[in-house]
This record gives C-alpha cells, sequence and structure tokens, in this order.
C-alpha cells in the first residue's frame, strides 16, 4: 500500500524568496485599440461613499485600461459619471445583480470593496463575484466582510487582498495571528503567512508596502506621509487592478502596483506639498511615475 503523501509545510519566514527588481509593465504597441488592454469592473461606493469606487475606476484608466466600468448605487451614477466621463457607469440597485453578474463575466479583472459598506447585500455580491474566479483586488469593505465570513472563499490564488494593518488584523483574527508588529520583519512573517493561509496574493500597506504570494516577498521602496490620506488606498487598487486588466500576474501587478503608487505619491508631494496633495494629485501624478519606473 503506498504511503499518503505527506502535506506540505508552510515555507518558513526564513525560507521566503526576496525580490528586488520590478517587474516589466504590460507592452504598449503603438497599433493598440482599447480592446486590447483590458476591461475592469470597479464594484463599490454606496450613497454616502462612492467617490471611493471613482477614484479606483479613473486610477485604472490612468494606467492605461482601454475600458473601465464602475457599479455604484443607481442615484449617485450621475454624479460619479460627471466627475470622470470617460468611464462606463452601471447603476446599482435590488434588481441589478444579472446586469452585474454580466458585467463580471465581460471583465479581464474586478476591483471590489472600494466604498462598498457592509450590508448583507454589500456581501452577496463581494461572494457572488468571487465565483467568477477573476483576476481580482479585494480591498476596503470587501476585505471586512471576508474577515467575518464563517467559511474562507476558496480558489483566491488570482485574487490580491490589500489590507491596512487594521484590515490585517481582523483578517489575522480568523488565522490565529492576534497582533500586527511594526517592525520589517515581523511585517513579513505576518504578510506570508496569511497569504500561506488564506491562499491569496497579499499586499500589506504600510511604510515600506509589502507583498508576498507566501513564497516571494517584495517590500516596496516608494512611497511617503503624502499618501496619508483618505482615497489613496482607492487609487492603489484600481491601479493594480488596471494591471491586472492589462495581463499582469497578480504577484506582479500587486508589485508594480505598489510601486507606482508609491512613485506617484512622492511626485505629488513635491508638486503640492505632502501635507495639501489628495488623492486626485496622486492620480494626475500617475503619467510621471511610468517614466522612472524601473529606475
Amino acid at each position: 500500500m503506498a504511503k499518503p503523501k505527506r502535506k506540505e509545510e508552510p515555507k518558513s519566514p526564513s525560507e521566503i524568496r526576496r525580490v528586488y527588481a520590478v517587474p516589466p509593465l504590460p507592452a504598449r504597441p503603438a497599433h493598440g485599440h482599447k480592446g486590447m488592454f483590458g476591461r475592469v469592473l470597479v464594484v463599490g461606493g454606496d450613497e454616502a461613499m462612492f467617490g471611493a469606487a471613482l477614484l479606483a475606476a479613473t486610477a485604472a484608466l490612468r494606467c492605461g485600461s482601454g475600458l473601465v466600468q464602475v457599479a455604484v448605487p443607481r442615484g449617485v451614477l450621475p454624479s460619479a459619471m460627471s466627475i470622470t466621463p470617460e468611464l462606463i457607469g452601471l447603476p446599482l440597485d435590488e434588481k441589478s445583480d444579472r446586469t452585474l453578474a454580466a458585467a463580471a463575466s465581460a471583465a479581464d479583472a474586478l476591483v471590489v470593496g472600494p466604498g462598498m459598506g457592509q450590508t448583507n447585500r454589500a456581501r452577496k455580491r463581494i461572494l457572488a463575484l468571487l465565483k467568477h474566479r477573476k483576476p481580482t483586488v479585494v480591498d476596503a469593505d470587501a476585505l471586512n466582510i471576508l474577515a467575518s465570513e464563517k467559511k474562507w472563499p476558496r480558489e483566491l490564488q488570482h485574487t490580491i487582498l490589500t489590507p491596512h494593518p487594521g484590515e490585517m488584523l481582523r483578517l489575522g483574527k480568523r488565522i490565529g495571528i492576534g497582533a500586527i508588529p511594526t517592525d520589517p520583519r515581523g511585517r513579513v512573517d505576518v504578510a506570508m503567512t496569511a497569504s500561506q493561509k488564506l491562499g491569496a496574493i497579499v499586499l500589506l500597506k504600510g511604510e515600506r508596502t509589502i507583498v508576498t504570494d507566501g513564497t516571494r516577498a517584495y517590500i516596496n521602496s516608494t512611497g511617503n506621509s503624502t499618501l496619508s490620506k483618505a482615497g489613496s488606498g482607492d487609487v492603489l487598487a484600481g491601479v493594480i487592478g488596471s494591471l491586472l486588466g492589462q495581463g499582469m500576474t497578480a504577484f506582479d501587478a500587486a508589485c508594480a502596483g505598489a510601486r507606482l503608487h508609491g512613485r506617484a505619491g512622492e511626485i505629488a508631494g513635491e508638486h503640492f506639498g505632502a501635507r495639501s496633495a489628495v488623492a486626485r494629485d496622486v492620480i494626475s501624478s500617475l503619467a510621471a511615475a511610468f517614466t522612472d519606473y524601473s529606475l
């Protein structure tokens, strides 16, 4: 009788492989058209927080996505579209689940959670969207919804979780993590453990954002306190979602997105001051961040 296979143990922190070089950006051929550069669906934004989804969607456009659709409550969609008319709108209400499912099926990548709220309807939408198994950025309220679920979703290998330390703590409680260290090594250890046990890419925000797939770890070197404002995380989610939609792998998109977002924050701070720059200024600075991406 053959011996049962021994379950492979997660890699210890000492075995993790550091990644230093950023991955190449998606190709941008001169003959390209919008259908070649990815379709992204951003779902979020309740009536009081629709700006979060709008920031993520606008950032995705700025990063080169061919088409970006933003799904927010019907009552605030006209306001959102008046700010960024280049977006495709999708009104959400109690009868829109089929339309949302069709939009998710058509998308190359999803961004879920920014400003979404934590209602029961939001929970049902998050779980339904994850079943599409598309490359997905799970951010903000979507993280808190998943943290409170009794059963963790399966098949998340193409999914990127983007918690700040508070959200990481809530996620960590379901896998035995009771505190989030502030030292660099401790942050890497926590992010790696979370990635291994949750089965997804983890991007742990903070000074020197960490990206890990449980085996590799990239520690971002860009960014400063300019990004310490509401909306910055929504911009990051949109940047990563755009890169996913353009064909990058989840790990590479998270690494590249962290670098671009951090550099855009630095540039915005140089122009407007670290105190005064807002998330919209970070979006406007993404174009300049691309020019020195690999330096």
